[in-house]
């Protein structure tokens, strides 16, 4: 077990504070020492806190039973293992301070031996806390993300769309220089790639097409895969007297792309439909209008993006 680890330790008595930090410190572990309550939840409050608390339960400023009803009501993603430290007997105020929220307590004067293996408990606890965590999130990325490309898939992209749509709504007055514009496009002769240099190559193309416009995108433009080699990109906030820009740059950046693959170089374009949001159109409604423009880009040759009227 790992115990070069970061500790906070609450307690504003020096002499308890002191024989705390030279005992963690002898152990391998890395104690925060902190005086009061309120510089506890301060500290709790940073993304780089440590996950494991030993906190005084009589403190000024703020008391541990305090700082517990805090962490608890606002820490929800890994929260701390938090250890009360008291000198109270009474049961009743032992429980208080576990019903709100507490994982552990020891007694003051305390047994080196029994925090010792009180912290082991804790930091055993924070590893399995750590391990579900990480597993969740993966979860979620695989539920959200499309397996080849690693962008959203179109469950995630669509859910993207409708937030999107749903803040244009509660702007009561809509910014006419700032537009929402989603772009939907697949690419020209992919049948022919597929068919002439296999289907492990087609798999190149789209996760290189993907590579190709991540240095293209703005940082809050959405991009997901709707699926096969259809592609949609939301785009908030787009300067309505230059909105055709983005669009075109990135069809003509698509068309510079050189993809390795497996079979060699290859090279693709794309058509690309555009449509506007409105206050009043459905997530529907705005992908069958820039469904109707792909479909006119393609008609017109491919390797071009069409505007919806």
């Amino acid at each position: 077990m790992n115990e070069n680890m970061k500790i906070l330790l609450a307690e504003d008595d020096l002499t308890t504070s002191a024989i705390l930090s030279g005992v963690l410190k002898k152990w391998g572990y890395e104690p925060i020492l902190v005086k009061d309550g309120q510089e506890a939840w301060e500290t709790l409050q940073q993304p780089d806190c440590p996950s494991l608390v030993i906190l005084d339960w009589l403190m000024p400023r703020m008391q541990g039973l305090e700082v517990i009803q805090h962490v608890r009501a606002k820490i929800v993603d890994k929260p701390p293992y938090i250890i009360l430290l008291t000198s109270k007997d009474e049961m009743e105020s032992i429980l208080s301070g576990l019903e709100a929220g507490a994982n552990d307590y020891i007694k003051k004067p305390f047994d080196n031996a029994e925090l010792r293996a009180r912290i082991r408990v804790g930091q055993r606890s924070i590893e399995l806390q750590t391990n579900l965590y990480e597993t969740q999130k993966r979860l979620e990325h695989l539920a959200t993300h499309d397996p080849l490309t690693g962008i959203l898939n179109r469950r995630a992209i669509l859910q993207s769309l409708s937030k999107e749509l749903a803040r244009i709504r509660r702007e009561k007055q809509p910014n006419l220089k700032s537009m929402l514009c989603i772009g939907f496009f697949d690419l020209d002769h992919f049948k022919q790639i597929n068919d002439q240099h296999g289907h492990q190559s087609g798999d190149e193309v789209l996760i290189g097409l993907v590579n190709c416009l991540k240095g293209e995108l703005r940082e809050y433009d959405v991009f997901g895969r709707m699926g096969g080699d259809e592609f949609l990109i939301i785009a908030p906030g787009v300067d309505s007297e230059n909105h055709e820009n983005l669009f075109k740059r990135i069809v003509l950046s698509i068309e510079k792309c050189k993809i390795q693959t497996e079979t060699g170089i290859l090279s693709l374009t794309v058509s690309m439909g555009v449509s506007i949001a409105k206050p009043d159109c459905n997530e529907d409604q705005l992908l069958h209008t820039a469904d109707i423009a792909m479909y006119q880009a393609k008609r017109e040759g491919g390797n071009r993006v069409v505007f919806s009227k």
